[in-house]
């Protein structure tokens, strides 16, 4: 089979597709034949500096992918041959609260991932793809689309009526974006493009605001929201928005805490002024994916995809990625 691998220092440039032998599946496991990716900023961190992830040798990139089963090994029940299924990112993260040994079973990190025509994953490290997605669409969801539910709805306790303010136009804001409409919750979403914007008011964003226009954007939330701020937030930049994101939340409100996109430090003492709660999310178990799965099905929604490129030209798939001027996912057909 063909497999994109990680090689050294490279970087995406560094990036090669090499033959490896098709796995068999031993118990427990299924062999599925992958038909799509999607990535995700931590995929593309992990290529740009697999050293600082501890990755020394060559790594196969990628934690987002669905594909069909071909076999399944000894034991497994849920799964047959001709099954379409979606992978999680966390292939030992089944429910509860995350702990330590969910850590080292994240797909293209301590593991490979799923960027290949084949690949093993546990039976309880799949689910199947709803019926009215197709297999690029259902390769969106392991990660932002499961961090975005997560964010909102299992770890935001965001409801009908309540207010969350959406930082830009990537994975994970417009999952969000899509997920909140469906659940009756306000948004105000941000980004620096007007084109961006309008498609945003398109998936039903109630308020819209240029952050190069309003440079002090906290103001502008808490504009229109009669000065109390919104009820949450999904904080995707990280260190270097999170000051604002705190100033445009409300007294007792919550910031879900997922992204790293940009640098710098704050002083927390606003955070408990506030008595804000600050709470970090890293993907998702597999019961609250399927609930998110469950959500999507009920509602018709579909998750947005900017771009579709081919395996044999994946590496473009990255440096759009880079560029940053993509609206929801990029996806990889297999």
């Amino acid at each position: 089979m063909k497999a994109w691998v990680i090689n050294g220092e490279g970087g995406v440039d560094g990036l090669k597709m090499v033959d490896r032998d098709i796995p068999k599946p031993g118990a427990g496991e299924i062999l599925v034949r992958l038909k799509a990716n999607s990535i995700n900023y931590r995929d593309l961190s992990t290529i740009k500096n697999a050293a600082a992830r501890g990755i020394a040798g060559e790594r196969i990139p990628n934690s987002d992918g669905a594909g069909v089963v071909e076999e399944v090994g000894a034991g497994v029940t849920e799964f047959s041959a001709g099954d379409r299924v979606v992978g999680t990112f966390f292939q030992n993260w089944l429910s509860g609260p995350i702990h330590d040994d969910v850590m080292p079973s994240a797909l293209g990190g301590p593991i490979d991932g799923l960027l290949c025509e084949y690949a093993l994953l546990k039976e309880g490290g799949a689910l199947p793809i709803p019926a009215h997605l197709s297999f690029e669409e259902a390769a969106t969801l392991p990660c932002a689309g499961l961090t975005a539910w997560h964010c909102l709805i299992d770890g935001g306790k965001a409801g009908v009526g309540q207010t969350a303010l959406l930082l830009g136009t990537g994975g994970v804001s417009i999952f969000a974006q899509q997920i909140a409409k469906a659940s009756g919750i306000r948004t105000i979403l941000t980004s620096s493009s007007d084109e961006k914007l309008a498609r945003a008011k398109s998936l039903g964003a109630n308020e819209v605001i240029n952050y190069r226009e309003h440079a002090n954007w906290e103001e502008k939330v808490l504009e229109l929201t009669d000065g109390h701020g919104v009820d949450l937030v999904v904080e995707v930049g990280g260190a270097g928005t999170l000051e604002k994101s705190v100033a445009a939340v409300r007294v007792g409100g919550r910031i879900s805490l997922v992204g790293v996109l940009t640098g710098g430090l704050m002083d927390p003492t606003s955070i408990m002024r506030k008595s804000i709660t600050l709470q970090g999310i890293y993907v998702g178990p597999r019961d609250m994916f399927a609930r998110l799965n469950n959500a999507l099905s009920n509602n018709n929604i579909h998750p947005v995809i900017d771009a579709v490129i081919d395996f044999q030209d994946a590496k473009e798939a990255y440096r759009i990625m880079e560029k940053a001027g993509h609206f929801g996912k990029v996806v990889i057909t297999i």
